[in-house]
């Protein structure tokens, strides 16, 4: 199991490293009014600490920064960190910094942040639960814990032939967690959700797979799978063609939810 999740893990950091320079500058990623509805719907307090989980180039981390007192950007892949940091500097934020770490097992104490967030990574993480119990842990009692992603359909075999799509697409892609799953897991992890509020992202199918390198071989199935999507209907993803380039929708959900002062008593044990 251990060497499992190292394997993926290193998936991750192959696939992020020969993303890194794209993946910055991606208007889905840099969109600054979606950055601003995260941060509009955390409320940092301007003395607030936030750890950002899975930072990627570090630009809700960067937003953040701008109305807290400090904000650390965490991911498990330097050329990220690298482009963060370069960003970073670029913008002038002293207040801002970014180190390597793995999100299920930071080296925080518990407590330790008034905020922790984590932004279109769990689709990524073999361990989403594991992710969410330690940005729990590192959480002061009280504070925010905030997941906004990808979501998958509530119907286990449409939801799977869009994960089959994105995992041709970009190999690091476990899983698009169902709304209902992202709810539980809160739930689940002794966390109250405080609000919820969902947006979609519609990419360009060939600008899609470019951004991510995909193999000719690998790109040539996505368009099969894609293409008959559109015929069929097969995934809720409903790709359609616009000026003869096809596109496809994306659903994403943010969960707001707060670390009650008092654990309530189904809570795991780590929290």
């Amino acid at each position: 199991m251990a060497s499992a999740g190292r394997a993926h893990k290193a998936v991750i950091r192959q696939e992020f490293t020969k993303q890194a320079p794209v993946y910055a500058v991606n208007p889905s990623i840099t969109d600054p009014q979606r950055i601003k509805r995260l941060v509009r719907a955390i409320k940092p307090a301007p003395e607030a600490r936030v750890l950002e989980v899975a930072t990627g180039p570090g630009h809700v981390a960067m937003a953040l920064a701008r109305v807290c007192r400090e904000v650390i950007g965490l991911d498990l892949t330097q050329a990220q960190l690298a482009q963060a940091e370069k960003i970073r500097s670029r913008r002038r934020l002293d207040n801002a910094r970014f180190e390597s770490g793995d999100a299920e097992r930071t080296r925080f104490a518990p407590g330790e942040f008034d905020a922790v967030v984590c932004r279109f990574a769990f689709h990524h993480f073999e361990h989403p639960r594991q992710v969410l119990i330690e940005m729990s842990r590192v959480c002061r009692p009280g504070g925010m814990v905030v997941v906004e992603d990808l979501i998958g359909g509530e119907h286990p075999s449409r939801a799977a032939y869009l994960n089959h799509i994105e995992r041709l697409r970009d190999p690091s892609h476990m899983r698009s967690l169902s709304l209902g799953e992202l709810v539980a897991m809160f739930a689940a992890c002794g966390l109250e959700i405080e609000d919820l509020y969902f947006g979609c992202l519609t990419p360009e199918m060939e600008t899609w797979m470019a951004n991510a390198g995909t193999p000719m071989a690998r790109a040539r199935r996505v368009r099969q799978l894609l293409s008959r999507d559109a015929r069929s209907d097969l995934s809720g993803a409903h790709p359609y063609y616009d000026h003869g380039r096809l596109h496809f929708i994306q659903r994403t959900a943010a969960v707001i939810a707060r670390k009650p002062k008092f654990a309530p008593p189904h809570a795991p044990g780590r929290l």
